[in-house]
């Protein structure tokens, strides 16, 4: 009997408190706003929320510097405002996951203070430090060009302290007992109040073991199976989805070799491949990341995603390849960032609704779950003017009201895109629900479409050969149920030839239009290609539905 994985079917809609819905009028993002907002997200067909940290913070790091791991900053509301929401979520069967950022907590946090004075402090070694400046101190930054440093000397405590991110961010030692129980402490609490699970921060982090001068440190996957064991004892079909831009021939350590290890990881590597063919129309390239990144564990999962609340990172491209994602996507310097990616969102990178379309049916059609980015749904653009990654967290814009009816503060926490474009007075949730042509009401459609196909997120999958390398082709199968899925990368319309190798399968019925495909005498079947067209099959056996009576 298939164990009942819900994260298999379900669609992930990503959002950050502060910049989604503002009720109380003071700029910033809360519990209550995205309470008002859940009818919209029940609509649209998500079932899973993600939500970034809304934790007490120095709010220096986009709240990912936490100070108090068991509360509410006080910004977004109040407990009492988080249990209502859940309530709210729960009643429309929408799952809720939290980010689980355990790899740091910010430097005002009571365990960094006490642990800053003296050495024979409680929580000194919390916290990882060394006497003397590490020789490799100026390595392994996450912000190159940012960040100066991993190691830097606090005047308290006299010693060095290490930190993968920023220097206000001090990382956790979670070599330490006490620490990894304090996490699973976390879990429980939010576990308790709801949650069903949690997207894990910075994982490899987590696992390395940091030393002074240390050239290679080491990796502690044990620790996830410690996790996901306390996980599931505590709450049975809860998740852990994590986040490890890491090379294919990694992740099996990452998902367990038996499976128990985290059950859902994002997938980056696909992810830099899918803007390369984007970018190219070749293939070939996404089809290798494809095959090196094959799950076979049956309750491992990865997650799809096009833009995060990051930067498009494509650092693991071959050199030739990133240029080329550059050249098309981000091509001027301060549309770059961190030496290694694009902080732009999607529609202006991809600059046409053909392309935005085709981008989003290839990675709700890729193997795993998609994840959805909030205002991607509406074609949402970026704002270049400010910093590093806020480019791409402006206001969510519901209307063409004043601060794109998101608050009726004069000063907001980001401030919205009002001009050219992308601008809230022309993309905006309100007037898009009234177009049937919007962008909207098709991510609806696709949304539907996807959960209709759940072999997608059960099944195996194959790559058809179509004849044309600008047009990709899976076929899924599941249950005795199969798929087929083509997308034309290509500014070009094309005629693909499909042989399908299943014994029956003599007709493709299409799921977005009424329009059937028969195979010829020889078992092939001829499909037209759109410019960046996609066409979604069902699979079928014509004379085994004649056979029992259907015509």
């Amino acid at each position: 009997m298939i164990q009942d994985l819900w994260y298999k079917n379900s669609i992930i809609y990503s959002l950050d408190l502060e910049t989604f819905m503002d009720l109380n009028g003071d700029g910033v993002g809360d519990f209550e706003g995205l309470t008002r907002r859940l009818d919209y997200l029940h609509a649209l067909g998500v079932d899973t929320i993600w939500l970034a940290p809304f934790q007490p913070s120095p709010n220096q790091d986009n709240g990912y510097d936490i100070k108090d791991y068991y509360g509410v900053d006080q910004r977004h509301g109040s407990s009492g405002n988080f249990v209502e929401f859940m309530h709210q979520a729960n009643r429309r069967g929408i799952k809720v996951i939290i980010d689980l950022v355990i790899n740091h907590t910010s430097d005002e946090h009571p365990w960094f203070q006490d642990a800053r004075s003296s050495p024979d402090a409680k929580h000194r070694h919390w916290y990882v430090w060394s006497d003397k400046k590490p020789s490799d101190s100026d390595e392994g930054m996450v912000f190159p060009g940012v960040q100066e440093s991993t190691w830097t000397y606090d005047k308290k405590a006299k010693a060095y302290y290490f930190h993968r991110f920023f220097k206000f961010q001090p990382d956790l030692n979670m070599d330490n007992d006490e620490v990894r129980e304090e996490a699973k402490r976390i879990m429980g609490y939010w576990l308790q109040l709801g949650v069903a699970g949690f997207r894990v921060d910075a994982v490899p982090f987590i696992l390395e073991t940091p030393a002074p001068g240390a050239a290679q440190p080491q990796m502690k996957f044990e620790y996830l199976k410690e996790f996901r064991k306390f996980l599931q004892w505590r709450k049975g079909d809860a998740i852990l989805l994590g986040e490890a831009n890491v090379l294919p021939e990694e992740t099996q350590k990452y998902f367990g070799e038996n499976g128990d290890g985290i059950q859902m990881m994002f997938n980056f590597y696909v992810n830099q491949h899918v803007f390369y063919t984007l970018a190219t129309a070749d293939t070939e390239s996404l089809i290798k990341a494809l095959e090196a990144t094959r799950n076979t564990l049956p309750t491992a999962q990865w997650a799809n995603f096009l833009r995060n609340h990051d930067e498009l990172d494509i650092d693991r491209l071959p050199e030739e390849q990133r240029q080329k994602v550059f050249d098309r996507f981000g091509p001027e310097e301060h549309m770059q960032i961190y030496e290694r990616g694009i902080r732009r969102r999607l529609s202006t990178m991809l600059g046409n609704r053909a392309q935005s379309e085709l981008a989003y049916s290839l990675m709700f059609s890729l193997p795993g779950t998609p994840v959805i980015r909030y205002g991607d749904e509406i074609g949402m653009g970026d704002d270049l003017s400010l910093k590093e990654r806020d480019a791409v967290r402006t206001p969510m814009q519901w209307s063409d009201d004043p601060q794109a009816g998101f608050s009726e503060s004069a000063k907001l926490v980001h401030p919205v895109v009002d001009k050219g474009p992308y601008a809230y007075q022309h993309i905006n949730v309100e007037s898009q629900k009234r177009n049937p042509d919007s962008l909207l009401n098709w991510m609806t459609s696709l949304i539907r479409l996807r959960k209709e196909c759940p072999e997608i997120g059960w099944g195996e999958w194959k790559i058809l050969q179509t004849g044309v390398p600008q047009v990709l082709g899976i076929m899924y199968t599941w249950q005795g149920s199969s798929l087929v899925i083509l997308h034309n990368f290509d500014e070009k319309a094309h005629e693909v030839i499909l042989k399908i190798d299943q014994k029956h399968d003599n007709k493709l019925v299409d799921l977005l239009q009424d329009y059937k495909s028969m195979a010829e005498n020889d078992g092939t079947h001829r499909v037209t290609m759109d410019a960046y067209g996609y066409r979604w099959f069902r699979a079928s056996d014509l004379s085994h539905m004649l056979h029992r009576g259907h015509k």
